[in-house]
């Protein structure tokens, strides 16, 4: 059974697919800063310093000031501002996946066979023993 699983694991897909995860998973990270830290800062500036990831609605009637305070508290909240930021890591991910699977398929693009000059030399000579034959 582990003889089995060996030859599982080392197949071309299975680590292929295990790099792609870990890769994704590292990717991700870097695109919710990147949308975090340099895309709504100035999205929030512009519309009047707002802070994405501090909007959200309070469930309770215990007043919160911040959504770091409305956790602590234990109070339930929707977090609308947190869904906002997801949405675009959502949107760079996608994009970034569109441009490498279109430019993927233009380098797979197969260059058509060249055209056969002919029969060779070998081919040939068997027509021409096999005509020979026939006669």
């Amino acid at each position: 059974m582990f003889k089995e699983f060996k030859e599982f694991i080392m197949k071309g897909n299975v680590l292929d697919l295990a790099v792609a995860v870990i890769i994704g998973a590292a990717f991700g990270k870097i695109v919710a800063s990147f949308t975090a830290d340099i895309i709504m800062p100035p999205i929030g500036l512009v519309l009047g310093k707002v802070d994405f990831s501090n909007l959200f609605i309070n469930l309770s009637s215990k007043p919160a000031e911040t959504l770091a305070a409305a956790k602590a508290a234990g109070i339930p909240t929707i977090n609308y501002g947190l869904f906002f930021n997801t949405i675009i890591d959502f949107l760079i991910v996608g994009f970034v996946i569109f441009i490498v699977v279109k430019q993927a398929n233009r380098l797979k693009k197969e260059t058509p066979a060249p055209a056969s000059a002919g029969p060779t030399k070998d081919q040939q000579l068997l027509t021409e023993i096999r005509d020979l034959l026939r006669k």
